[in-house]
């Protein structure tokens, strides 16, 4: 039985229409702010949103450029200042509902990565970050070939997308999530540079200013993650004093829909509590 509220709201970047949602608690604590991963959306986390708002967490979340029902050619953004700005008119959007509420970031993957670079270079007051399996590096080599033509096609065709090369069986041990995932009408494949090299670099950059995090900051991975090597989780949470990693031992990709969910799910609650 979900006895939170659903709501949606929408605002403009770039001539971009931004698709945003809302699951409130019945008594709001806290606010969760939610940033999804690459190919996927927001849709995807109600359950996680249900764990949250049975703790008394809502959760404000959005769909990046170009995913799910924000606009925008699938797959594009247009630059990695962009995607960060989208953070903080979502922020913004649960400041003006929830006055005075304390505002966590959670995201997931790609969202690990705009979650993560958004606490490090951007002014905030947050309240802490959670950041699941966050793109920071990736757990298999891109070809050559693609990643040279990608830089070439950055410079005079930018908006062009490829396939991410993505194995859907990766993302759970669950076969049931596979199924849901592939079937899912909302989720693409489609990539341009501005997702897959930016976020490369950005990733690399994170793990190298990691000790210029000042804000609470929660990681989780799974370690047979074969899309984003937790190794670099690791790596950035022992440049940082203010980061706590938590490793699921045999973990896939999409923690909140792998074996470990409940678990995971448990944790992230948690971890607000204590930051409360």
């Amino acid at each position: 039985m979900l006895i939170m509220t659903h709501l949606e709201f929408n605002f403009n970047i770039y001539n971009t229409e931004f698709y945003g949602q809302i699951w409130e608690a019945k008594t709001t604590k806290a606010v969760v702010v939610l940033a999804h991963g690459m190919g996927e959306h927001s849709g995807r986390y109600q359950h996680v949103a249900k764990k949250l708002t049975d703790n008394d967490f809502t959760v404000v979340a959005f769909d990046h450029f170009g995913h799910g029902k924000t606009g925008g050619k699938r797959g594009h953004n247009p630059s990695f200042e962009a995607v960060l700005e989208s953070v903080s008119k979502t922020i913004e959007k649960a400041q003006e509902l929830y006055p005075k509420k304390p505002i966590f970031l959670y995201g997931h993957s790609m969202g690990g990565n705009v979650v993560i670079n958004f606490g490090i270079q951007k002014k905030h007051d947050l309240k802490g970050i959670i950041a699941t399996s966050p793109f920071l590096k990736l757990a298999f080599q891109p070809p050559k070939i693609k990643l040279a033509v990608g830089k070439i096609l950055q410079k005079i065709a930018p908006s062009i997308t490829m396939g991410n090369e993505l194995d859907a069986n990766d993302v759970s041990r669950e076969k049931i999530e596979v199924a849901k995932y592939i079937n899912d009408p909302l989720v693409h494949d489609k990539i341009s540079p501005n997702f897959s090299l930016t976020f490369i670099e950005t990733g690399k950059w994170a793990i190298e200013n990691a000790s210029k995090l000042q804000t609470p900051m929660f990681l989780l991975h799974g370690t047979d993650d074969k899309i984003i090597d937790y190794k670099g989780t690791e790596e950035f949470a022992k440049n940082s004093k203010n980061a706590t990693l938590k490793l699921y031992e045999g973990g896939y990709h999409e923690l909140q829909n792998d074996l470990c969910k409940e678990e995971m799910l448990q944790d992230v609650v948690n971890w607000l509590n204590s930051q409360l």
